[in-house]
């Protein structure tokens, strides 16, 4: 369900604000690792332009999808009791050392976005473990998904 609401609202960000927007979260280690990891919410990056000088072009985006802006300094919307979060994709470059130009886009029924690897993600949550919140709070989580990404590297590495 998540995933199928995450493909519908990339194709709008497609469509209506020629935004490729990247998967990213437990939803998208998700589909790297073809893995259910019960993500709790969908976290999208999008330009940080976006985030600040058009923010208002994807409030009324989501709003007119029927969600309701619940948190403005995480960028968050609800609806239904399903939550999607917006951050910057620039972010990822000093957070942990991710080149945004060897992320691969997939195409997925039209509809196109950009989803890390599993080095990618590898670097993520090393760095998310190291981070102050997560460490605190989601530091075993965390852990869990290093190890599920470490395994499933040494995994392909062998079948290839």
């Amino acid at each position: 369900m998540k995933k199928n609401e995450f493909i519908y609202i990339a194709g709008l960000l497609n469509e209506q604000l020629n935004i490729v927007p990247l998967l990213f979260g437990s939803l998208g280690l998700e589909q790297r690792l073809n893995k259910n990891l019960n993500a709790d919410d969908i976290d999208v990056l999008i330009p940080e332009i976006f985030l600040n000088e058009r923010w208002g072009s994807i409030v009324a985006l989501m709003n007119d999808y029927g969600y309701t802006l619940y948190d403005l300094r995480e960028h968050a919307f609800e609806k239904s009791g399903l939550s999607v979060a917006f951050a910057a994709i620039e972010s990822l470059t000093p957070f942990a050392g991710i080149d945004l130009k060897q992320i691969p886009v997939i195409n997925e029924t039209g509809v196109r976005y950009y989803l890390p690897d599993l080095h990618d993600y590898l670097k993520v949550y090393t760095a998310s473990a190291r981070d102050g919140y997560r460490k605190n709070v989601k530091n075993k989580q965390d852990e869990q998904k290093i190890e599920l990404i470490k395994a499933e590297i040494r995994k392909t590495r062998f079948t290839q």
